[in-house]
Parts: structure tokens; C-alpha cells; sequence
């Protein structure tokens, strides 16, 4: 029997404890597409997502490796494409017979990022469940996979060009969904997935779906409502819709009247994304009685130029009616606003800005410098617009014919002191104790005035996607060898684990300690995580804090000048914390709650809760803290 083996790993967790949102929808449409053809000998697995989204580099190679698979399929998005070419290197010499199958939107002729690779064998452009059944048989008979249309194969230490790629015409209803079928578990706790339509009315540049489907394809009304009935009856609680644009399908009211039906008991929560403009009050209030409870809608610009050049035309005002009149029934929003679009500048950005505020959308939006996307027409026109980008996920802008990089940056900033929030995640440190059960492994300790050699090999051990370093020690400064050899270990291990180093010191060290190991970081590999955020100076995937231990006193001015440059936390019990609450992350440090759990700690957690900056909080008991995350922070949303 022969194996192939298809994993898509997570966007990287802004925070321990927060949804992945990874659904690997693709991977089980291209294992149903398989078993459809009756491949002879062949068993198609899904990696499960409780595998790709909690273990460590080291811990999923070996998983992806395991029982040396003939091949290894990967769908790559701009978050996991760097992490899933170490894991195929990985994975490569392990089972050096493994064939690495590639696919997914980052894969095309035009992304130089991934053409000029040598860790992929065969790559696959574009929709694939037709094309797969037959690559999969050519790579498992010893065939030439580039007989057949969209396949780039490894020449040398590149992949070659690819074969002219056919446009997708099948019907959705060819292949049943992944959930239907058995290959994907329906999980009430996580987002089901669930396509009406592939294609995309609308051009607008930036995005890659109008040049990945040009056609419109769609499941019609009935079909839709079996596979919704379907998937409520297995117990799906929040469903979100991948059609590029909701409400631009044909029939369009008739499949709200359909959702409507078969959700009138409310079992389920629905997501989509739509064109604002054009919406309906009777359409608006079909979506709520159906059960939709958030909705997200572009704005994009205020700049007639901008979306025009874009071909994303439309006009704010209506989707300012239109935005109006859903939040009136009570359905939430994302309201996106682009930095950096052709013909955008400063001052455009900023009249976004007030567009948003006036019309009282200030607390929907999402203002976001622009990705230059591979397979995207905007990628192919960029020099033309005078776009430069970065050349790594997440392709981000760096400078337009009228924004240089310093004008983006002070966009966003200015849109964030006038909106009153941060738009991107930095999250708070995983701060929880060491639990020596736990597997994977997400808390490593060092005690650098009293560390045994077992206790060095342990600090190195491959742990979770997502784990802390405790150092401890009375002396760091004069530790610091052994303080970055304990993070040159973790990153060596792991090193596309998302990392928070806690100094947890006996006394004040100096700030050389904090820029000694900052320049350790800034020389570490680098994917997604710790890029999308460069542009901001900031660095998601490694990250370091200090926590000033229970009963060791530290000089005040050490402290002011120990937080401006990382996160400070300070030991205390619950009853302290909640008399500190208010000025918790302000001029007191955040908490870092230690000791027994008061008897009525029901009202401590809800008052502190209703007191304190959620982000300035954080349990050492496990159990404290994932309620924390799942009840005020609220990271574990199903959509």
C-alpha cells in the first residue's frame, strides 16, 4: 500500500491559547478528489490539526515522516509557507524517498520566493482536484508529472517552469465535501468551511481570486442546503462561507431564504464576506434572521482614482448605508480600509480614517498596509505602479509612487492613535508554570546558578509551536553565555515556534542584557510570525519578557526603564492584583497572579476582569489562565 500523506499547517498563534482558524479544507478536497479516482493501492491521509497546529518543528517532522510516506503533499499560504519548505527539508532527511507535493495560492509561475526553492519535488498550480488523482499516479508509477497541465517539477535546486495551467470548469458538486465524506470532522469548536461559489464576479486587483477562477461556478440552492443541513446535523455551531463575494452569486436571496429555513432554531452562527454596495433591507434582515453575526465588507479606499485603478470601483456612501443598516440589525462587522494603494496617499488614507469615524465605523475597521500577492494582477503590474514589496511572505509594501515606507508606517500609526486601538496583534507572554505531563512540552525552564547537565538537555528537548523559556538566576548579566545558548537551543530545536523568553532575575541586571539578546533574535531565521509585524520594528515569533519574582524588590527607575524596552510582570497574589487592577500595565506592572486561589475566586476573576487591562493579566495556575484566554479574552471564537 502506498501513502500519501497532505498537512496544511495553522496561521502562527498571535497568542497561547488563541484559535488557529486552521481548517485544511484544501488538503481533504484533494483527498476526496483521490479516492474518487479509485487509485489502485493508494491510502490518501489528512494530517489532523491537532497535530499541525500544537507540536513543534521537530515533533511534526517526525509526525509528517513517519512510516516514510511515498509522498508528502503541503498546501502553502503566505503564513505557512516558510515553516512548511523546513518542515519538507525536514522531513527529506528523514525519509529521503519522500516526495514533496506542493499546492495552494503561493504556488505560480510569478512568486520567485517559492520557484527558486529546492525543498519541493513537484508543485502544482491553481484549483487541483481534477489534476491530482493523475500527478499522484505519475509520481507513485515513476511517470513525468509535467505531461499534465499546471505541474512544475525540481530541476537541480529550482523548480522548473510550469505547463500551461487549464482553467477549472468542473462543477462544485464533482466532489462531495471533505466533511460529507468522513475526511474532515465536523468540530463544534472550530469553524466549518463551506463553498457556494468559486470565482469572482468583481477584478479587483489586489486579490488573487479573480485570475485563480475567472469563471463563476457555484452549488445551487438546493445543493447548498443539503450540505448546511448536513453539517448542522454533525453539530457545526459556527459556519463561515468561502465565496470570494456572498452576495454576487446567482439566486442570491433564494439561498438566504434557504440558510433561513434550515437554521431557524439557531444552531449555527454564519460569517461570509460581501459587497456592501447593492445590499437590501429585506437582504439585511434575511441575514440576521438567518443566523449571520458578522459580516465583512471592503472600503478599501475613499479615493475615486485608487478604485478605479484597482477595479475595485463602488462608493463609500453606500457602503456606509449598507454598513448602517446591518449593525441596526445587530450583525457585526470588519470594515477594511488599504494603505497603499496605487494612487493613495497620505492624505487619502487619512480621509479613510475620518470616513470611518463620521460614520461611526471607527470600531469595525481593519486598516492594513497592502500585500503585493503572487498570482494576484496587481503583482504583475507592480513596477508599472511603482509598487516595491517585500519578496517574503507577507508581501508587504514598502514604498508606492506616492508613499515612501516612512509615509505607510505614519499612516497606520496616525489611524491608530485616531481610531484609539492598536490594528495589529502583539500578544501577551505565556506565562503559565511548567506542567511536566504536558505533550507536547510548552514551558522549558533554566536556572542558570544551579543547572545540572540533565537540566540543560531538558531545556533543549523539541517542544510545542508555542512554548516559554524561563531563565532564572540572581546574576543574569554575568550568565549571559548560558542565557543565549539556552535560546540558541530552543531556536535550533524549534525554530518556527513562537518563542517568549522570560528573564525571571534574582536582581537588576543591566539593559546590555536586553539588547545582547534582542541582536540574538534579530539574527535568527525569520518566517511569517516574525516578519509581518517587522515594519513596526516588532518581532512576533521571538519575543522577551521580565517577570520580577515574589518577594525580590527591584528600584523603581530599574523597573521605568526595564519597560520601555520589553513587557514587565510582576509576581503577586489575586487579592493584590485586583487592588492594583486599574493600574495594572500603566504605572504599576502587569500581574503575574502566583499563590492559592481565594475561596470566592468566582468574583476575584470577575471583578478583575471588569477592572484590568485583560492583556496585563496572566496565571501561573494552567487552569486560571485558559479561562482567562477562553472568557475575557476571548481567543477561542469558532469564526
Amino acid at each position: 500500500m502506498r501513502t500519501v500523506r497532505l498537512a496544511q499547517l495553522p496561521i502562527p498563534q498571535p497568542a497561547k491559547g488563541s484559535a488557529t482558524g486552521n481548517v485544511p479544507l484544501a488538503a481533504g478536497c484533494l483527498a476526496v478528489a483521490a479516492r474518487d479516482a479509485g487509485l489502485a493501492g493508494v491510502r490518501v491521509e489528512t494530517v489532523p490539526v491537532e497535530l499541525t497546529d500544537d507540536l513543534g518543528d521537530t515533533l511534526l517532522a517526525r509526525e509528517l515522516a513517519a512510516g516514510e510516506p511515498d509522498v508528502l503533499g503541503l498546501s502553502l499560504y503566505l503564513w505557512n509557507s516558510e515553516r512548511s519548505l523546513h518542515l519538507a527539508r525536514e522531513v527529506k532527511r528523514l525519509s529521503p524517498k519522500t516526495v514533496i507535493l506542493a499546492g495552494g495560492p503561493e504556488v505560480g509561475p510569478d512568486n520567485a520566493f517559492l520557484m527558486h526553492r529546492d525543498e519541493i519535488d513537484v508543485a502544482v498550480t491553481g484549483e487541483a482536484e481534477e489534476v491530482f488523482p493523475g500527478v499522484l499516479d505519475a509520481i507513485l508509477r515513476g511517470g513525468d508529472p509535467r505531461a499534465l497541465p499546471g505541474v512544475a517539477v525540481r530541476d537541480g535546486r529550482a523548480l522548473s517552469a510550469f505547463t500551461p495551467a487549464r482553467a477549472a470548469t468542473f462543477p462544485l458538486t464533482r466532489f462531495p465535501s471533505p466533511y460529507l465524506d468522513g475526511t474532515l470532522a465536523v468540530d463544534p469548536t472550530r469553524a466549518v468551511y463551506v463553498e457556494t461559489v468559486r470565482g469572482c464576479r468583481s477584478h479587483c486587483t489586489f486579490c488573487f481570486y479573480p485570475k485563480s477562477s475567472a469563471s463563476l461556478r457555484t452549488l445551487d440552492v438546493a445543493d447548498a442546503r443539503r450540505t448546511l443541513e448536513a453539517f448542522l446535523a454533525r453539530g457545526a455551531k459556527g459556519i463561515v462561507f468561502l465565496d470570494p463575494t456572498f452576495n454576487h452569486r446567482p439566486q442570491f436571496d433564494a439561498l438566504l431564504d434557504a440558510i433561513l429555513d434550515v437554521n431557524r432554531e439557531r444552531r449555527a452562527t454564519f460569517f461570509a464576506e460581501v459587497r456592501a454596495e447593492g445590499l437590501t433591507p429585506a437582504q439585511a434582515d434575511k441575514f440576521t434572521a438567518a443566523g449571520f453575526t458578522k459580516l465583512e465588507i471592503g472600503l478599501q479606499s475613499v479615493n475615486p482614482d485608487a478604485l478605479k485603478r484597482s477595479q475595485r470601483g463602488g462608493s463609500p456612501e453606500l457602503v456606509a448605508k449598507a454598513a448602517a443598516m446591518l449593525r441596526e440589525r445587530g450583525i457585526d462587522l470588519l470594515v477594511d480600509l488599504i494603505i497603499g494603494l496605487p494612487g493613495d496617499g497620505v492624505d487619502d488614507v487619512r480621509r479613510g480614517v475620518d470616513f470611518l469615524l463620521e460614520h461611526d465605523l471607527g470600531r469595525f475597521a481593519q486598516v492594513f498596509p497592502l500585500s503585493v500577492l503572487p498570482g494576484t494582477a496587481m503583482r504583475a503590474s507592480a513596477a508599472q505602479d511603482g509598487l516595491e514589496y517585500d519578496p517574503a511572505p507577507p508581501y508587504r509594501l514598502r514604498r508606492t509612487a506616492t508613499m515612501s515606507g516612512d509615509d505607510i508606517l505614519d499612516a497606520l500609526l496616525d489611524a491608530e492613535e485616531r481610531l484609539d486601538r492598536r490594528l495589529d496583534e502583539f500578544p501577551r507572554p505565556y506565562l503559565a508554570q511548567r506542567d511536566e505531563a504536558a505533550r507536547p512540552q510548552d514551558v522549558f525552564e533554566l536556572d542558570v546558578d544551579r543547572a545540572t547537565d540533565a537540566d540543560r538537555v531538558r531545556a533543549r528537548e523539541p517542544g510545542a509551536q508555542h512554548v516559554a523559556l524561563w531563565i532564572r538566576g540572581d546574576d543574569l548579566w554575568a550568565a549571559l553565555a548560558a542565557v543565549l545558548d539556552a535560546i540558541d537551543a530552543r531556536l535550533a530545536v524549534d525554530p518556527h515556534a513562537t518563542i517568549d523568553v522570560v528573564l525571571a532575575p534574582g536582581r537588576a541586571f543591566p539593559m546590555n542584557l536586553i539588547e545582547a539578546i534582542a541582536r540574538r533574535f534579530a539574527d535568527a531565521p525569520r518566517s511569517y510570525a516574525g516578519r509581518h509585524l517587522a515594519h513596526r520594528g516588532e518581532d512576533a515569533q521571538h519575543r522577551l519578557v521580565t517577570v520580577l519574582r515574589e518577594g525580590r524588590t527591584f528600584a523603581a527607575d530599574w523597573i521605568e526603564a526595564l519597560d520601555e524596552r520589553v513587557p514587565v510582570f510582576r509576581e503577586m497574589s489575586a487579592h493584590e492584583a485586583l487592588r492594583r487592577a486599574s493600574r495594572l500595565g500603566g504605572d504599576e506592572p502587569a500581574a503575574r497572579i502566583v499563590g492559592d486561589w481565594p475561596e470566592h475566586g468566582d468574583e476575584v476573576f470577575r471583578v478583575l476582569a471588569q477592572l484590568a487591562d485583560p492583556e496585563c493579566v496572566t496565571f501561573a495556575d494552567r487552569a486560571l489562565e485558559t479561562r482567562w484566554v477562553d472568557e475575557v479574552l476571548k481567543y477561542r471564537e469558532t469564526s
